[in-house]
């Protein structure tokens, strides 16, 4: 059985853990621990935080631990960009500039959060009512220090696996 159908019927979520990233190395660390799980070509991630908080930051090491050669780039003007890694799809949204709910049909992007691969959005706040639950909450604060107070929070399943599977000692664990 895999941990997977092992937390299938956990009725515990959300399930909550905090982590303090000191510096961006720490950010590349995460990113390349969420990589190594297989598990996480299939979810959706939803980047919460300020201005400068790190959520672009944090997605462009996670591109580059994927795979993703070449330049990544925010799509705050774009909305959406895409990546293909070796054998995944990954979308990387950006919903700071979305306004009108109709956008949503009109960009196709109910037809990508239906096909398979990693989705990435920042802003997601900003489609509240178009987006789907998110598998994994990641809400980055800035400290006075610069570090990051980040906020992990699994919402389904798989986000719940993809937290029990993040509890290396390395990741700088700050509560539960």
């Amino acid at each position: 059985m895999t941990a997977v159908e092992l937390l299938h019927g956990v009725d515990h979520l959300p399930i909550v853990k905090t982590l303090l990233w000191r510096d961006e190395s720490a950010t590349e660390k995460f990113a390349r621990a969420l990589a190594a799980l297989p598990e996480l070509r299939q979810a959706y991630i939803e980047l919460q935080g300020d201005l400068g908080a790190g959520k672009t930051t944090l997605v462009r090491h996670l591109l580059r631990a994927l795979g993703v050669q070449g330049r990544i780039k925010s799509p705050t003007y774009a909305v959406v960009e895409p990546y293909e890694p070796p054998g995944l799809n990954v979308w990387h949204f950006d919903f700071y500039r979305f306004n009108d709910p109709r956008e949503w049909a009109d960009a196709g992007f109910r037809d990508i959060f239906a096909s398979s691969g990693l989705k990435l959005a920042e802003w997601p706040e900003k489609a509240a009512g178009c987006v789907p639950q998110a598998d994994l909450v990641v809400r980055l604060e800035v400290d006075d220090d610069a570090s990051r107070r980040v906020r992990l929070t699994a919402q389904t399943t798989l986000g719940a696996h993809l937290l029990h599977h993040l509890e290396a000692p390395n990741l700088a664990k700050v509560g539960p």
